[in-house]
């Protein structure tokens, strides 16, 4: 049997989300929506959702607002933005904030499908997005409580930024991630105009105290010389996927 995609809906317009719901439905894939961008966030960070269309003007919260929170939350998970004719400020705004793929209303359902399931077929490929919690070396890492459970049943407490960190690396498994890129995506600082990056390392041998990780030969978080840090893929579970396929025509 293959696996349902679930696609979340934030959109505050009555007809289009009911027509964006109706037609991923008939294409095969499980649906939710809401109309504003609070309510959006708090559903998109939890569990459960594998795709976003996001509509850029929302009540409560913008469109933008909401991917560039979701960027720091889940960075992994795809995001399909809804933009009006002709805001190429919106449109390029999305994609500078990781936005995979937009449409412009008014759109077919025929063009969105193919977006969704394009950028559904990209993301098969990508890191793993880990919302709640992840298994790492037989260290079950809880995201939400901030805790690692050692095999022996030894809980440490992490602190945000720690959580934060181990978060990224591990949605990045068997890739070398350098300081800049951390700087950018964890810190939030551009690189360039960081002198010292010492802190990233005072983070990293924190947290291998945590894991338990050995710090002369440390095998769950490495250094690769010249590179950054990496967490072994090998430590972590596969999480298949599949992508459902359907196609509905009409407009949205």
């Amino acid at each position: 049997m293959i696996a349902r995609h679930r696609i979340l809906v934030i959109e505050d317009d009555p007809a289009i989300q009911r027509g964006i719901v109706d037609a991923v439905e008939f294409a095969g894939y499980a649906a939710s929506a809401c109309g504003d961008g609070v309510t959006g966030l708090e559903r998109a960070r939890a569990p459960g959702v594998d795709l976003v269309v996001l509509d850029v003007m929302l009540p409560g919260r913008s469109g933008l607002d909401v991917l560039r929170e979701l960027r720091r939350c889940r960075p992994t998970l795809p995001v399909v933005m809804v933009t009006a004719k002709g805001a190429e400020s919106d449109r390029v705004a999305g994609l500078e904030l990781g936005a995979d793929d937009y449409v412009v209303k008014p759109f077919s359902a025929r063009e969105l499908l193919a977006r969704i399931k394009a950028v559904l077929r990209r993301s098969a490929e990508r890191p793993l997005d880990v919302a709640g919690h992840v298994v790492l070396a037989r260290r079950r890492i809880d995201f939400e409580r901030r805790e690692v459970a050692l095999p022996d049943g030894t809980r440490t407490a992490l602190s945000e930024r720690e959580a934060e960190l181990l978060r990224y690396l591990v949605t990045n498994p068997g890739r070398a991630v350098s300081r800049d890129e951390i700087l950018r995506s964890v810190w939030g600082l551009d690189p360039h105009g960081v002198r010292h990056t010492r802190t990233i390392d005072m983070h990293i041998a924190r947290l291998r105290e945590k894991l338990g990780d050995d710090a002369d030969e440390p095998t769950l978080i490495a250094t690769v010389r010249g590179k950054g840090y990496m967490v072994s893929a090998n430590a972590l579970p596969d999480t298949p996927d599949s992508v459902p396929s359907g196609d509905r025509g009409g407009d949205v």
